[in-house]
């Protein structure tokens, strides 16, 4: 490709070699949530092996991805994300967020989601997949599976934020953005509804994209039971492609709840979430008959 003179001191320009690729953005997707390896990236793009092979083996040269080795008979790699390649991991995010806002939708900024809109569908269709076995999200202390080994169901829901980041500053005007309601009710409700699912064998875990001192804080303050986990680095959102939104210059994850089975795999899905306290008490009846379901596997000690 031949540039213009100025566009080597130019870092758009610069990323445009890396990502103005269609199947290098579509690559990148995949292996951000999950697909690492050479078969399951072909099935989940449906591209040829031979154009395949050509942008991972680009990818690698350009520094966003490295090989791995997870089989010596036949040689096979898998394809990680290199520093330089989680970094983009929030420009994926952000292409989503704008893709879904101003192409999918009509403009609007909500914090909700239509239900005969592209969220909604990419949501549910979440059901029956299995998450990724190695992601951790940083909370107090450390970075913490996804999934407690010992439960027989965890619930995973993701809010936009707790505590005084949340709240406007004093005396300021805000408009209101549907779905958009501070504080977020969510973390209080599975608080005193812990017990309950405690006794179903069922883990609990808030995900939001706020840093860990500010869940901290607020989990001190309000005697949250379960851990809050941060997906501040936005790791879980380009996973799972959340929906998401901005407001305040900050990205906030929209409400959905996510019932998990023993296995990994996604059982139930709550979206969009708009009536908090029938959400979580819809969430403990389905959790519960997930629970009694299972039938625990045996964990790695390396997944623990």
């Amino acid at each position: 490709m031949r540039m213009h003179n100025a566009d080597d001191t130019c870092g758009v320009a610069q990323a445009a070699l890396v990502l103005g690729d269609w199947w290098n953005v579509l690559v990148l997707r995949e292996v951000a949530r999950g697909h690492v390896r050479f078969d399951a990236l072909a099935a989940e793009l449906g591209l040829s092996r031979k154009v395949l092979t050509e942008r991972l083996g680009r990818l690698v040269a350009q520094g966003v991805l490295r090989r791995s080795l997870y089989q010596r008979r036949p040689v096979r790699y898998e394809y990680l994300l290199t520093d330089a390649g989680e970094a983009l991991v929030p420009v994926l995010v952000a292409m989503q967020d704008w893709g879904d806002r101003w192409v999918l939708g009509d403009g609007t900024l909500t914090a909700t989601a239509a239900e005969d809109g592209a969220e909604h569908t990419r949501v549910h269709a979440l059901a029956g997949t299995r998450l990724p076995t190695d992601l951790r999200l940083p909370t107090t202390g450390a970075e913490t599976p996804l999934l407690a080994p010992d439960a027989r169901a965890t619930v995973l829901f993701t809010y936009p934020g707790t505590g005084a980041e949340r709240d406007p500053v004093p005396g300021a005007e805000r408009d209101l953005i549907p779905g958009d309601v501070a504080p977020t009710p969510e973390t209080r409700l599975f608080r005193d509804a812990w017990p309950d699912f405690r006794r179903a064998g069922v883990d609990v875990r808030g995900i939001s994209t706020q840093a860990v001192h500010e869940q901290a804080e607020f989990a001190r303050a309000e005697e949250i039971p379960y851990p809050l986990l941060s997906d501040v680095d936005q790791r879980f959102t380009a996973a799972l492609r959340l929906p998401v939104y901005r407001v305040d210059g900050r990205l906030r994850h929209k409400r959905l709840i996510l019932v998990v089975d023993a296995e990994g795999t996604v059982s139930q899905v709550l979206f969009p979430v708009t009536d908090t306290p029938h959400a979580v008490t819809e969430t403990l009846r389905r959790a519960t008959a997930c629970a009694r379901q299972a039938v625990l596997p045996r964990r790695d000690e390396s997944t623990r």
